[in-house]
């Protein structure tokens, strides 16, 4: 590996990690939020639906827009947007400032992980093994981080903008600095003149093909990788909205105990991604797959049945082994099965990610009271088992799925107009 990649995974590593930490520092305050503005229940709702609903319209125009300036060049104005969002929420006091600086965060975090995500596949391909699950692991690590910090403004009744002004001021010049050295396209195709010139350039899918284009086939094709990135994010959003509930109300935990099961499967989230890559290079990313999806589905199992709190704690330790290889492995096989057109298939299957989230929580809210909880458990434990049916789509020949494109070469990463 030349040092240029090796820049460009550190750099890229950190952009996930201030992400994780602005997007925790957000979702962990909602409260706080709340009885600043004045947000009744009734509407918060509303402001909560609207983030993942502008953040994929901004993942849809990334699509487009990286056709004329490379993901590198996205992230780096995108990320300092999402910081100076966070900043507004904490800062802004009337109802009509709190919806700009959302609909500014949504649109910028639609962009940010889309963009993320388009360097994190290239980076991949250049590096020739796993290593997409270390970049979601910094954004874990970030998260942490985020939510720690928030624990401490909250229990220091700090103002939101004392919270959110230091944490800008450090990790917004950090972020423009480290954007230096981002590795994308438009870098790869200057190495590319100097070493391979126009023959080794022309290399890969020809302009036109239809993955290149991103056509209406070439979705068909990434539909189930769709499927599983929906059903991951319904999971996931039960974790993050009904642990807290589900313990207490249904396990009878104290407020306190309440609380640990989130932290809980963020850190073994952190730690299943840490060492995803290497079970990836020794199983396949078929195999992970698969043991991702059926450690989930008997975490679910284990919650919905759980007799008290610390059986459903170990419930939640399973969720987080088993969901967080799924993410980052679904837009790495994207990126292997679309290697003329990676750009638009990450930003389509991008859109996904808040289709999850959108759905996850209301569905659990609406089965619960309609049915019960533990019952509720058991839907996003049935379809997380979907990954299982889909599991071929993560092998890293793309020609069994109509890509009809040999093994990639660190030469051909970033050539044409959509990077891989």
């Amino acid at each position: 590996m030349t040092d240029v990649l090796r820049r460009g995974r550190a750099s890229l590593a950190f952009a996930f990690l201030v992400q994780g930490v602005a997007f925790a520092l957000l979702v962990t305050r909602i409260p706080a939020i709340q009885n600043r503005y004045g947000v009744s229940d009734a509407l918060l709702p509303a402001f909560l639906a609207a983030v993942p609903v502008l953040a994929g319209v901004g993942s849809v125009a990334t699509e487009r827009l990286v056709k004329a300036v490379p993901p590198s060049r996205v992230l780096r104005w995108s990320q300092p947007v999402v910081l100076l969002a966070l900043l507004g929420v904490g800062a802004g006091e009337h109802l009509a400032g709190l919806a700009v600086a959302l609909a500014a965060f949504g649109l910028a975090v639609g962009a940010l992980d889309a963009s993320m995500n388009m360097l994190g596949v290239s980076l991949q391909r250049a590096y020739r093994r796993s290593i997409m699950l270390s970049f979601h692991a910094a954004y874990s690590l970030g998260g942490i981080v985020g939510a720690s910090l928030a624990w401490v403004g909250a229990h220091g009744q700090l103002a939101l903008w004392v919270s959110y002004l230091p944490v800008v001021l450090v990790l917004m010049p950090a972020a423009l600095i480290g954007s230096r050295w981002y590795v994308d396209q438009e870098r790869r195709r200057e190495e590319g003149r100097g070493e391979g010139g126009p023959q080794d350039r022309a290399s890969g899918p020809a302009a036109g093909s239809p993955d290149r284009e991103g056509s209406v086939v070439a979705f068909k094709l990434l539909l189930p990788l769709c499927l599983v990135m929906t059903v991951t994010y319904i999971g996931d959003s039960t974790v993050s909205n009904w642990s807290a509930k589900y313990l207490q109300d249904v396990l009878g935990s104290s407020e306190q105990m309440a609380t640990v099961p989130y932290n809980v499967y963020m850190v073994t989230t952190l730690l299943g991604r840490t060492i995803g890559d290497l079970g990836v290079r020794r199983l396949g990313a078929v195999a992970v797959v698969r043991a991702g999806a059926l450690v989930a589905a008997a975490g679910f199992a284990v919650v919905a049945g759980a007799p008290g709190e610390w059986m459903g704690m170990l419930g939640f330790t399973l969720l987080g082994l088993g969901l967080c290889v799924l993410v980052p492995q679904t837009f790495a096989a994207a990126g292997r099965l679309f290697p003329g057109a990676s750009d638009a298939a990450v930003a389509r299957l991008n859109v996904f990610n808040y289709v999850g989230f959108l759905i996850g929580s209301p569905l659990v809210g609406v089965l619960g009271d309609v049915w019960s909880y533990r019952g509720a458990m058991l839907v996003p434990m049935v379809l997380v088992l979907v990954t299982l049916v889909y599991a071929r789509s993560f092998a890293p020949e793309p020609d069994r799925y109509g890509g009809g494109h040999e093994r990639p070469r660190t030469a051909d990463v970033g050539r044409g107009s959509h990077g891989l």
